[in-house]
């Protein structure tokens, strides 16, 4: 399966986040089918990115965001 889920970059205590398309068996910051945004929770406020149609074109070819991106989505207004 499928899933939108977040890819952890940056430093250590210094979080930085890409929303990815990956394979749902692939580890957490392993292979990556495709990049479709960026979160960076420390800005202030969390500083969200993301290719709206990139997003919808996946969400219709059937893959499913985790909990945590479908919430960034809502306030991208993705979702």
């Amino acid at each position: 399966m499928v899933k939108i889920r977040l890819r952890r970059m940056g430093a250590k205590k210094n979080p930085y986040y890409r929303i990815v398309v990956a394979d749902s068996r692939s580890p957490r910051d392993g292979r990556c089918i495709e990049e479709i945004g960026s979160y960076d929770p420390l800005a202030n406020p969390a500083e969200i990115k993301v290719d709206v149609e990139k997003t919808q074109n996946w969400i219709k070819n059937g893959a499913q965001p985790t909990d945590t991106v479908r919430g960034l989505l809502k306030k991208a207004g993705v979702l």
